[in-house]
């Protein structure tokens, strides 16, 4: 299975979690790591591009740092620019039907903040819920979220664990730990 991992972090380079988890995904077999803020630093998407790019894979995962309960900018506008009517949606846009997307995402709070009751009150799945309703417009099949959690707080250690973690889910979800099913 070929997986595009789609990087949108705007300072990859200051970021432990995502720089790691990016570099680890690059010395996978079968995986491609698309940086959009280096490729597209002046925001001007090549759609065209991207969507041959997203043809080319049967995987799909968004990884980003989540912060104001939303993704990056740039991601945001790649996914308004990318996933256009006729291709990604709509009566003839089927070219992503039946391929996998998974969010994969960092947050500064703890696992605990993200639960009725905590700090955020919700829980990641319900906060990431318009990427599950963007993947059931565009026929993909909707992974279970990875997500690092309290990033100022992670031990190498634990960063260790999470990057094996999300190589592991990212290849072969279906036979992780981290799998939930009917997620």
């Amino acid at each position: 299975m070929k997986t595009l991992v789609i990087v949108a972090h705007p300072n990859l380079s200051a970021s432990r979690v995502n720089r790691r988890l990016a570099e680890e995904m690059e010395k996978q077999a079968h995986v491609t790591v698309h940086r959009l803020y280096d490729v597209y630093s002046d925001e001007q998407i090549d759609v065209a591009a991207e969507q041959k790019l997203l043809e080319a894979h049967d995987r799909i995962i968004l990884q980003f740092p989540f912060y104001w309960y939303s993704s990056p900018p740039l991601l945001k506008k790649w996914l308004d620019a990318v996933l256009t009517y006729g291709w990604a949606y709509g009566s003839e846009g089927d070219k992503l039907h039946g391929k996998d997307l998974l969010i994969a995402i960092s947050t500064g709070g703890p696992e605990k903040a993200y639960a009725p009751g905590g700090y955020n009150h919700y829980t990641l799945p319900e906060l990431l819920r318009p990427f599950q309703a963007t993947s059931n417009l565009i026929g993909t099949h909707y992974l279970t979220p990875f997500s690092v959690n309290g990033v100022h707080q992670v031990t190498e250690e634990q960063l260790d664990l999470s990057v094996k973690a999300y190589v592991t889910y990212a290849l072969d979800p279906e036979n992780s730990p981290n799998f939930k099913a009917g997620h």
